[in-house]
């Protein structure tokens, strides 16, 4: 029996607000446990929340990036459960009227045509705290810090129908919440989480099999992963004749599978209903109009740019405008450099060795640095291979790349005069491959042209080097 997988994706991404949602204590990550705390994120009694404005915009924002919906009057609900890191043993988050509703997503599978993925809703939430577990004894600690810190929830339509779909649409939603800078994207940290629905159901029926949720998936490639393997898994359960269970699963990723938690829960197990401390939003054109206009230019529109404006193939593009950090290098490094192809070779081969797109504001490389080393290359002050050793000085210690070039004597020889004499000297010390040429055999001259490079150190002009060696051989 032929199985079609179906897979929903339930994504949680803080806020980059100084305060949180509902009161004023720092979201500092990192902070000693329990010192970022109130009466109000504690939900002692007689403290009353007041919402943060920003979290409001940043939800907009993203329901205007997803081409959702935006709902004039949206309200919140008190989400109740029992767990030691709740403190007031409800959730404050939204249900029946959340801020966002109908959005949808255009994701890209290699090999595959483009897809489109609903987006049932966006909602505002505040987050729970933290359970640490201490390794030597059976004893769990409670921090708070986190409690009341500010998420959107971001939940997917069942649409997604293979790992690397949901892994493609994952990373497309990361790239769009760093864009509009509402969410720093750390998913080690926790401020970019991801819980994915999956289920199997016979290739043409219409119902949905029974699912499981899988948690506990801190980046890209565990999603992917831990996904794969709950496919395997329902795939050999039914076709043994089993059934699926539904539950909550996590994802173990040292032993690579997934382990039972708890039971599956449902809306009426939460017990919803619209929380008596807060009023309803509303959020009139005036206040949208006035987000829409401060949004970016987001990474699809940015890719085909680059695309059309640079001449550079999807590929590159994409590469690029991977990160907002990236893009922004980039297009800065362009400005003073002028070669989008040369410029986006470099970056891809050299700069992303070390420094992924998302630690590019990490890099003490400026993109004014690198335009003029480029540069250096293309005034034949350098050759490539040398622009990779100072490049990689620059990487260490920040210098200019004119100041390494000067300390370390590695101006490119372009001086005739000089790299005839001993062009004459490598042709004499190798009869056999001058032979070899006058044969035919041309790709001899890498032979030559390496032999110059040692004895210069690799700073000898490589097209003066292959001109000087043909002249030679052929007078």
């Amino acid at each position: 029996m032929e199985f079609e997988t179906v897979i929903g994706l339930e994504i949680h991404a803080q806020m980059k607000t100084r305060s949180k949602i509902f009161c004023g204590c720092s979201t500092e990550f990192g902070a000693p446990p329990n010192t970022q705390t109130c009466p109000v994120c504690l939900g002692m009694p007689g403290s009353l929340p007041v919402l943060n404005r920003k979290v409001v915009e940043s939800a907009i924002k993203l329901g205007l990036a997803t081409e959702s919906t935006i709902n004039r009057e949206n309200r919140f609900a008190r989400k109740n459960y029992f767990y030691p890191d709740l403190p007031k043993g409800y959730q404050i988050s939204q249900f029946e009227l959340p801020i966002c509703e109908h959005g949808r997503l255009e994701i890209e599978v290699e090999g595959q045509p483009t897809r489109t993925i609903g987006i049932t809703r966006i909602h505002m939430e505040e987050d729970a705290g933290k359970l640490v577990h201490d390794d030597r004894e059976p004893l769990s600690y409670v921090d708070l810090n986190r409690t009341g810190t500010p998420l959107l929830e971001i939940v997917s339509e069942p649409d997604l129908r293979s790992p690397e779909e949901a892994a493609a649409y994952l990373k497309k939603l990361h790239a769009i919440v760093r864009y509009l800078d509402i969410c720093d994207g750390n998913m080690q940290e926790g401020s970019f989480r991801c819980d994915a629905n999956i289920s199997l159901r016979p290739r043409g029926q219409q119902e949905f099999g029974t699912r499981t949720e899988l948690k506990n998936m801190n980046s890209f490639r565990n999603v992917q992963l831990a996904l794969e393997y709950e496919e395997r898994r329902q795939r050999d359960l039914l076709l043994e004749g089993g059934q699926v269970v539904q539950q909550t699963l996590l994802w173990d990723a040292d032993r690579g599978r997934t382990e039972p938690m708890r039971g599956k829960e449902e809306a009426h197990d939460y017990r919803y209903f619209p929380d008596p401390d807060l009023i309803p939003v509303v959020v009139d054109d005036g206040w949208i109009e006035r987000v829409r206009a401060e949004l970016p230019e987001l990474p699809d529109k940015r890719r085909q740019r680059f695309v059309s404006q640079f001449e550079l193939t999807d590929y590159d593009a994409a590469i690029l405008t991977g990160s907002r950090e990236l893009a922004d290098f980039f297009e800065a490094a362009f400005r003073e450099f002028g070669n989008a192809k040369k410029l986006a070779n470099f970056i891809g081969t050299e700069l992303l060795r070390d420094y992924g797109p998302e630690r590019i504001n990490a890099c003490p490389v400026t993109p004014s640095q690198l335009a003029r080393l480029l540069r250096m290359i293309e005034e034949g002050a350098i050759s490539g291979k040398i622009a990779k050793t100072v490049f990689a000085e620059m990487l260490s210690d920040g210098k200019d790349p004119e100041a390494i070039v000067k300390e370390k004597g590695l101006v490119q020889m372009s001086d005739e005069g000089q790299l005839v004499a001993l062009v004459r000297e490598i042709l004499a010390a190798n009869p056999d491959q001058v032979q070899q040429f006058r044969e035919g055999k041309t790709k001899v001259m890498g032979f030559f042209v390496g032999q110059l490079m040692q004895k210069t150190k690799g700073q000898a002009n490589p097209q003066l080097a292959n001109k000087l060696f043909v002249q030679e051989l052929n007078g």
